[in-house]
């Protein structure tokens, strides 16, 4: 078969051959992670879109694309909207597009390694309305006409050093598998590869900008650990570090040993909301019972040890005279009108490069100038590069991947002057990261409690920003890691000392200029304040960069912000002065000085 002239028209072919009215093309793999390697990036296949959350339905004679407000002016720039409509997937959830677009009698496919079981519901519910019927896919149809598809990833991989982790992989199956018990499970399935590489102590190098190894692992109540990865990404030393409690087999071998567990009727906890509702349906046909719990790695690898926090500590203390570096650098040369941001980008990479530590970056940078900063989780490219150019703001979100900790840090930056407008906007910005800062909470917070504190100075203008406050963050993980966030979302999961999040309010106007602040913040142990009766914790900074003073209006802060921006700076100049490099150290003087 010749692959069609573009990839819908091939897919539509195709969906004819099997007798499939349509498609479902999530941006997934059979982990479900945040980040995909390119072998598994079938959105950005069939439709050109490269954010890194979306879904695709594709009909015979309609298609549409679902993405949140970070990507609402990004996949209008890169999807052909003549052939595929984007939606907004909180205003019209696809399950919605599908009970309404769908007739009955239709044939719906999906590929149910790439779904999970919570989503799958929501599908089969959705075509129930509409008459129609959700057909798994035992090969997804995506795979047969994308003829130049990348293979799998092999990367090789590696024990994680007990110094940058700070428990043995042992103590941490061993407590894990404890909570196994306590559930009344005999084993739990992890399928997500953050999860895997925290309890093992290993990473990898599968995906880019996260040291994940694509694997699965089944993690019984002894212990023990049945881990499934490809054999050319393991060696003697891997063997050794893992030990004998933990056997390794090939990926092809994970269904026989779920088929086994149902064999032996055994009782398996696993995550509905990660877990692929393939796996699911394997060990429900096999004969498992099965107890929903989340994924029992996730909290327990939310939570720092003190290890891992004095490598977080570190790994920021060396990325912010990295990223200090870069922003004396940028003050140089920029007012120039000479450097883009595809330059920017490359100089920040080597600024941090240029620490002799850097492993990889933990996310493509956001270098948006002007307009460009206005697109939420914009990627620039050699056909949208723009020149940071005098009166425009430059947003700057980006962030490093080092073995003792994984950094993500956003500045906004003034090119030239900024005008009224901006520094309003700048503030109004800064007010609600402040506050968000300086708060104190008991026991029991969550961070949909907290949200509304960074936004508020924006709503009293009639101003919002449609993400996230804040995500957690891995250590020598993923830049993005749960259970816990700060967002409008519910969220039952309280904040805890030794979580990382990031506190990033901003502001948008599309066409104009984007806005955006972003630590990332500790959650600290509990004190009771003085004069109080409960114990409360709160937030401190681990980033350590200036934030741009010409944006600030002093007079819009009160004497607690401005006590705020001072000390912050006061700090950051006090830990990075004798990192920076010499040419820096007055610049870094002046943009960290109180106001």
């Amino acid at each position: 078969m010749t692959q069609n002239t573009d990839p819908i028209t091939a897919l539509r072919a195709e969906l004819a051959r099997q007798n499939l009215d349509g498609f479902i093309v999530p941006r997934a793999d059979a982990h479900q992670g945040e980040y995909v390697p390119p072998f598994a990036a079938r959105l950005g296949w069939v439709s050109g879109f490269t954010g890194s959350a979306g879904v695709a339905v594709i009909l015979r004679d309609r298609a549409a694309i679902f993405v949140d407000g970070r990507y609402t002016l990004q996949v209008r720039d890169q999807v052909n909207t003549d052939l595929i409509t984007p939606r907004s997937i909180t205003d019209e959830p696809p399950e919605q597009w599908i009970a309404q677009t769908l007739s009955p009698g239709q044939k719906l496919g999906f590929d149910p390694w790439l779904h999970t079981l919570e989503g799958t519901e929501r599908l089969e519910k959705a075509c129930e309305k509409a008459g129609a019927t959700l057909i798994p896919c035992p090969q997804n149809p995506v795979d047969t006409v994308w003829r130049d598809q990348p293979a799998a990833p092999s990367a090789p991989i590696v024990p994680h050093p007990i110094r940058y982790a700070g428990e043995a992989a042992s103590s941490k199956r061993d407590r894990i598998g404890k909570k196994i018990k306590e559930l009344g499970a005999d084993a739990t399935v992890l399928t997500l590869p953050d999860s895997i590489a925290w309890l093992l102590n290993i990473r990898g190098g599968d995906v880019s900008h996260s040291p994940l190894p694509l694997c699965f692992a089944i993690l019984h109540a002894d212990a023990t650990v049945e881990l499934f990865a490809a054999p050319a990404k393991i060696d003697a030393e891997l063997q050794s570090h893992l030990g004998d409690e933990v056997s390794i087999a090939a990926p092809d071998a994970f269904d026989t040993a779920l088929t086994r567990l149902g064999q032996q009727q055994a009782t398996v906890s696993i995550d509905r909301t990660s877990a692929a509702v393939r796996i699911v349906r394997q060990l429900e046909q096999s004969g498992a019972s099965l107890l929903f719990n989340p994924d029992p790695c996730l909290l327990p690898k939310a939570l720092k040890n003190d290890v891992e926090i004095s490598g977080m500590r570190a790994a920021h203390l060396r990325d912010g005279a990295a990223l200090s570096n870069f922003l004396a650098w940028l003050d140089q040369e920029a007012p120039a009108g000479k450097v883009d941001e595809l330059a920017a980008a490359a100089a920040l990479q080597r600024f941090r490069e240029a620490t002799g530590a850097l492993k990889d970056l933990s996310f493509p940078t956001i270098s948006g100038a002007g307009a460009n900063g206005a697109i939420v989780h914009y990627a620039v490219t050699e056909k949208t590069n723009r020149l940071l150019e005098p009166g425009t703001l430059y947003l700057v979100d980006s962030g490093g991947q080092y073995l003792d900790g994984t950094t993500d840090v956003t500045r906004t930056i003034a090119i030239g002057t900024p005008t009224p407008e901006q520094i309003t906007r700048f503030t109004q910005v800064l007010k609600g990261h402040i506050a968000l800062s300086r708060i104190r909470f008991p026991k029991g917070v969550s961070g949909a409690h907290l949200d509304v504190l960074a936004r508020q100075f924006l709503w009293q203008a009639g101003l919002d920003f449609d993400h996230g406050t804040g995500h957690g963050v891995g250590s020598y993980l993923s830049v993005h890691e749960g259970p816990q966030n700060i967002s409008r979302r519910p969220n039952n999961v309280a904040l805890q000392p030794g979580m990382i999040l990031s506190n990033e309010p901003g502001y948008y106007k599309a066409g104009e200029f984007g806005i955006r602040i972003e630590n990332l913040v500790l959650v600290t142990l509990p004190s009771v304040p003085e004069g109080g009766e409960r114990e409360m914790m709160g937030f401190e900074p681990l980033t350590l960069a200036p934030i741009d003073l010409r944006l600030v209006d002093p007079a819009l802060l009160n004497g607690d912000e401005r006590d705020w921006l001072n000390n912050y700076h006061t700090r950051v100049h006090e830990e990075l002065a004798a990192h920076v490099d010499t040419a820096t150290q007055p610049w870094l003087a002046q943009a960290t000085r109180a106001i």
